[in-house]
């Protein structure tokens, strides 16, 4: 088992995507497609089948839970609902040969890091980065586009 938690966008966010078509943040329009690309629906973190599967595209920001300042972009979910990637179920083997950016935060929302990697080495270099006590949360973003993919934290200790 992974020493963090897997952090997918909301369930409540997506329905609410799929239901109005707007975007939480700003409530900029959504634009439906053919999934033509790699990547992950940042819900359920399975990658679109290219050619077959339609996806939204919207406006999403990662920080919306953590405060301000917003820092919003483009991000895909799947145009119908699926079920919330387990906050528990480790790193999503499906994103193993992706290229993947971790930009850990401290607090307030400092950037204290920044490394690259392959998503097969993911668990090990996030769980190195989440030892480190100045380090909050890892955004975890795909280097090619840019986009945000899903948040990273520890488990909660008890």
């Amino acid at each position: 088992m992974s020493a963090f938690r897997v952090i997918a966008i909301p369930t409540k966010a997506a329905q609410a995507v799929r239901e109005t078509l707007a975007s939480p943040f700003a409530e900029h329009p959504v634009h439906r497609e053919v999934a033509r690309g790699h990547g992950p629906c940042r819900h359920c973190l399975q990658n679109f089948r290219i050619g077959e599967e339609n996806r939204l595209l919207l406006t999403y920001d990662p920080f919306a839970p953590l405060g301000a300042p917003p820092l919003p972009g483009p991000v895909f979910i799947h145009d119908v609902p699926c079920e919330r990637y387990a906050e528990d179920a480790g790193v999503p083997g499906n994103l193993s040969d992706q290229s993947l950016t971790l930009n850990a935060y401290g607090h307030p929302r400092e950037l204290v890091a920044r490394e690259y990697c392959l998503g097969s080495e993911l668990e090990a270099i996030a769980g190195r980065i989440l030892d480190r006590s100045d380090v909050d949360f890892i955004h975890v973003r795909d280097t090619d586009a840019g986009c945000y993919d899903f948040r990273l934290e520890r488990f909660a200790s008890c």
